[in-house]
């Protein structure tokens, strides 16, 4: 889920900076700071917005940088336990696929796919059904749900983010929309029954 926050970081303004636009040179140090950083209780962060306030700069003995203290507001990334997500396939594997969520991947097992046997197709690199021989392949785009989040501040790449697709509504798209045509069918049937 993005979100918009409001948080207070402290930003060390280097000396050949300060004659330049306390807010922009602020703000961008921002940015090389902390956009992509993956924090475990904020999440990832995507974006500096804006500097709302900065308090007077302190000196430190031995440093000839300013550090101010920095309100400003950010965009991030924090994924939450049985959120619902839209995401694309990005890589198919034996155990799963990968799936984009965001700035992380999540991964969508074979096991939480659906109730049906899946077999992997190395050559055409998708995950097939058994039943009714329905794809799932790069480049899909499916709606899961997030059952686990394990985040690496170390390395955001490491994180694991767990999906499924075993409920209903959820899926690849295009099943979805099969299911939603199947269900209107029927309807049409039992009322053309009940007029009769």
């Amino acid at each position: 889920m993005y979100i918009k926050i409001r948080a207070v970081d402290v930003v060390r303004v280097p000396p050949k900076r300060l004659g330049d636009d306390l807010q922009v040179v602020v703000k961008e140090m921002l940015q090389e700071k902390l956009e992509g950083r993956l924090d475990k209780r904020i999440g990832m962060f995507i974006a500096i917005l804006e500097v709302v306030g900065i308090k007077e700069g302190r000196l430190m003995i031995g440093d000839p940088g300013v550090y101010y203290e920095t309100v400003f507001d950010a965009l991030v990334f924090r994924p939450k336990m049985q959120e619902i997500v839209e995401g694309e396939v990005v890589e198919i594997v034996e155990f799963g696929a990968f799936v984009q969520i965001g700035p992380l991947d999540g991964l969508l097992h074979i096991s939480q796919i659906t109730d049906e046997y899946i077999s992997y197709d190395e050559k055409g690199a998708k995950l097939v059904t058994k039943d009714t021989n329905r794809t799932l392949g790069e480049g899909d785009k499916l709606r899961a749900r997030i059952v686990a989040i394990s985040l690496n501040e170390m390395d955001p790449g490491d994180s694991k983010i767990g999906l499924t697709m075993r409920q209903p509504g959820l899926g690849k798209l295009e099943w979805i929309e099969e299911e939603r045509e199947k269900e209107k069918e029927k309807e049409e049937e039992k009322e053309k029954e009940k007029a009769q």
